[in-house]
């Protein structure tokens, strides 16, 4: 078996899964309004989740409540983090109204928040943490790269969801109150995208 190396918080820098996706879409802006655009675009995250885990809920999907529970939960951390750089230069700034969504089938919503997860890790945060990189930005590229990273992992949990959706698991989902991570199970430890110890984490 391999031996683990010591545990290192990863960073744009140091790490190899910063490529931006070809063929990109993400609108790139300066460092303000990407994240200006990365708050509208967790916001929409946000009430989608919630949308999607009452609805899984209410159709007897309690795994799929859970996680796009903790995932609503997650992407607050992520919009409180981007405001906070927001109002540092514009005091008076609020993030946008989300747009009302609806469920249409819980394997369905898992699989088009899995695709919506796959972009932010691979396309617009990536793109984002370049030109905050470009701007001499180091709170921004933090805090870029830690949504960025957290959303790596929730494509996966929502991919897992998917392929168990009929044969789920009663395991406890946890949210890493700094960046959003979320682990699947009893097994947790460090978190592994900012490092912070487990015993805060938030269970769903």
């Amino acid at each position: 078996m391999a031996q683990q190396t010591q545990f290192q918080v990863p960073t744009a820098d140091q790490s190899h899964n910063f490529n931006v996706v070809a063929g990109s879409t993400t609108n790139v802006g300066t460092t303000l309004e990407n994240l200006k655009a990365a708050v509208a675009g967790e916001t929409g995250a946000n009430a989608k989740y919630e949308t999607f885990s009452k609805a899984a809920a209410d159709r007897g999907f309690d795994q799929a409540s859970r996680l796009f529970a903790a995932a609503a939960a997650a992407e607050r951390i992520h919009i409180a983090l981007e405001t906070k750089l927001v109002q540092a230069q514009e005091p008076d700034f609020k993030g946008p109204e989300p747009t009302p969504v609806s469920s249409e089938a819980t394997d369905l919503d898992l699989i088009g928040a899995a695709l919506g997860e796959i972009h932010e890790t691979s396309d617009m945060y990536p793109s984002f943490i370049r030109r905050a990189q470009e701007e001499g930005d180091a709170a921004a590229v933090q805090v870029f790269t830690r949504a960025k990273l957290a959303e790596a992992f929730h494509a996966e949990r929502y991919l897992d969801a998917y392929n168990q959706i009929d044969n789920p698991s009663d395991e406890t989902y946890y949210v890493c109150p700094v960046c959003g991570y979320i682990h699947k199970g009893s097994d947790i430890g460090r978190c592994p995208v900012c490092g912070a110890m487990p015993q805060a984490f938030k269970a769903f």
